[in-house]
């Protein structure tokens, strides 16, 4: 017969709720269980909570008279050992004190002595450099009165040049004096010559005058040479330059270029006479300021060359001219030698030749004369062996004429 299945369910539920209940009442004691031990824990927690505050009091107690007894060694300690330390140190300072004494009573003597000895030394260093002093001063003024004596002399010869170049005559005197230390320092006295004679009556005579080759009648070609200087316009241009005065300067520095084509003018109709001379002649400026403003004037140079065949130079250009006046003669001197140099040079080729040729002959002579020689050493050494045969002949002659004796 089958059983209901509300009926199961029913059952089923009873075991549920039983098992339930069994459950629960197990929870139930295991947190009695659980609260009891939580209870006894706390107590134990209590108790040993008590126990380590006995301990601790304890061990306070303990630590606070182990401390004050080390409190009171440490002192007694410190006590000992601050009266040791003072002791020692009372000997140490007393000890201390007895030798900086006598540091200082041996530093003092040797400080005395030191500051004999300085003293004694500086006062000798002392009046040595007072008297080098002296001595240097007084040889410095007399070297000062001597300059004073030479600036005195000086300034009287300064003077007497403004004097001497204020007159014309001296002026001129002074430049030629000038161009011919030029001529005479860098060319021989056969290449140039003083006061020339110009022209075919010789009315006119330049200052000095090169002597070049191509003349006629074996003559020499003049290269004429006049000194010119035009000190007052010079001195009204530079004057003007220094007192910034625009219009005194052009004022003057024309004036300059007209006295330097003046000049020039001059030159080219007095000394300029080809086939005598050469087509140009050379005004030579004593100063090298001078010779800067007549090369500053645009185009004054190239004006004298073109319209009165005037080469310009001052004293440094003059010296290049004549420098390369003088390469040209050596040239033509090497010129006229060639032809002796050839010759001789032929001569020493004939004497050369005919030095080979008895060179030759020498050489065959010593041949000949090698030849004999090695024949007449076969000879000898034939000779000596003939002479060693009569040696080995000799020598059996001799040992029968020995037995026969005995």
């Amino acid at each position: 017969m089958l059983v209901p299945v509300s009926t199961v369910l029913i059952i089923f539920a009873v075991i549920l709720l039983i098992l339930l209940l069994r459950a629960v009442s197990r929870v139930e004691r295991e947190e009695k269980r659980a609260e009891l031990k939580f209870i006894a824990f706390e107590r134990n927690i209590e108790l040993f909570e008590r126990l380590v505050k006995d301990e601790s009091a304890q061990i306070r107690s303990e630590l606070a008279s182990s401390a004050q007894m080390n409190r009171n060694e440490n002192r007694d300690s410190m006590k000992s050992f601050t009266d040791s330390m003072d002791h020692r140190f009372d000997s140490v300072r007393r000890s201390l004190e007895s030798g900086l004494k006598l540091i200082r009573d041996d530093n003092s003597e040797k400080l005395e002595k030191i500051r004999a000895t300085v003293e004694e030394k500086l006062q000798n260093t002392l009046e040595r450099k007072l008297g080098e002093s002296y001595k240097m001063v007084s040889e410095r003024l007399e070297q000062v009165s001597k300059g004073l004596g030479e600036m005195t002399t000086l300034a009287s010869s300064v003077g007497d040049l403004k004097r001497i170049m204020s007159n014309v005559s001296a002026r001129g005197a002074w430049g030629e004096t000038q161009l011919g230390a030029l001529l005479e320092e860098i060319l021989a006295p056969e290449q140039y010559s003083k006061n020339v004679a110009i022209g075919a009556k010789g009315s006119d005579r330049v200052e000095f005058a090169i002597a070049l080759p191509g003349g006629s009648d074996d003559r020499p070609l003049w290269l004429p040479i006049d000194a010119k200087f035009p000190l007052e316009d010079h001195q009204r241009l530079i004057a003007a330059r220094e007192a910034e005065d625009h219009a005194g300067a052009v004022e003057a520095g024309k004036a300059l270029v007209g006295r330097l084509k003046l000049e020039a003018k001059k030159i080219s109709e007095k000394y300029i006479d080809p086939p005598n001379t050469t087509e140009f002649a050379i005004l030579f400026l004593p100063t090298e300021g001078l010779y800067a403003e007549a090369a500053r004037a645009p185009g004054l140079l190239d004006n004298l060359r073109r319209e009165y065949f005037i080469v310009v130079a001052g004293p440094t250009t003059l010296a290049a001219i004549l420098n390369s006046f003088r390469m040209g003669f050596q040239t033509l001197a090497i010129q006229k030698r060639s032809s002796d140099i050839w010759k001789l040079l032929g001569a020493v080729r004939t004497e050369f030749e005919k030095f080979g040729d008895r060179l030759d002959r020498t050489r065959r002579k010593i041949r000949e004369a090698e030849e004999s020689i090695n024949e007449i050493d076969v000879r000898r050494r034939s000779m000596g062996k003939k002479l060693r045969n009569v040696d080995r002949l000799q020598a059996p002659d001799e040992d029968g004429a020995s037995a026969k004796t005995d």
